[in-house]
């Protein structure tokens, strides 16, 4: 399943970003691919000892809990501290990759997070670049994804995914791994499905009783399938 959500980050919250990545140090990609990843991977990313990486991830966080659609895409259980990658000039691009199954804490030795879910918060405007499409391949095919800024595209971490390469500008983003409630990628489609046409029927109809049934359903099935 992949979605994709509009203005996760604020006018305000977007542009701050944009000012701290600015003024930040980049180190290459690398530091976070695996064996295979390592391969494909010509990026940069920001180092874990950035200066304003914690104000960053603070704020993508905050921005990810308000946001009912992402939680409802994504039933998130554990977060993985977000990263902040750039496209640009001879490092820019990734070939297709999967990311890898468990995800290290950055500063916890030997904690990992299980990758169910991972997603891509854009931060540059998708005009000032050429190239970075994030084509993602699932069972229904290839997508392109070139989100506007502050956008975010979510989808399962099983998928196999590139970055096309960057040829003029630079594309800025930041990406993140999470360990959903639901583990498998069938059973969170369901549940999305029904939570979105829960939204629109309380829209329609209000808090009518059959509303309210398939609400105790949807939350029955929810209880079935979530991992703690």
């Amino acid at each position: 399943m992949l979605v994709t959500i509009d203005n996760v980050l604020t006018p305000d919250e977007l542009t701050t970003a944009r000012e701290l990545l600015s003024r930040s140090r980049w180190d290459s990609g690398l530091i976070t691919a695996g064996p295979q990843a390592a391969t494909a991977k010509n990026n940069q990313q920001l180092a874990e000892d950035a200066e304003h990486l914690p104000a960053l991830r603070r704020m993508v966080l905050d921005a990810l809990n308000r946001d009912p659609i992402f939680f409802a895409a994504a039933l998130p259980l554990k977060i993985l501290p977000p990263f902040f990658n750039r496209y640009a000039g001879e490092a820019n691009t990734y070939g297709f990759h999967t990311d890898n199954a468990m995800r290290l804490v950055p500063g916890m030795a030997g904690t990992y997070v299980r990758a169910d879910v991972s997603a891509t918060l854009f931060l540059s405007d998708p005009e000032d670049y050429e190239g970075g499409v994030l084509t993602i391949e699932d069972t229904f095919g290839s997508h392109g994804v070139k989100g506007k800024a502050g956008s975010l595209v979510v989808y399962p971490s099983s998928s196999i995914h590139a970055v096309s390469p960057v040829t003029r500008g630079e594309r800025v983003a930041c990406f993140m791994f999470m360990q959903s409630m639901v583990r498998d990628p069938g059973q969170r489609r369901l549940l999305y499905d029904m939570d979105m046409a829960l939204l629109q029927l309380r829209q329609d109809v209000g808090e009518s009783e059959p509303v309210v049934r398939l609400t105790g359903t949807y939350h029955n099935l929810l209880r079935r399938w979530a991992e703690n």
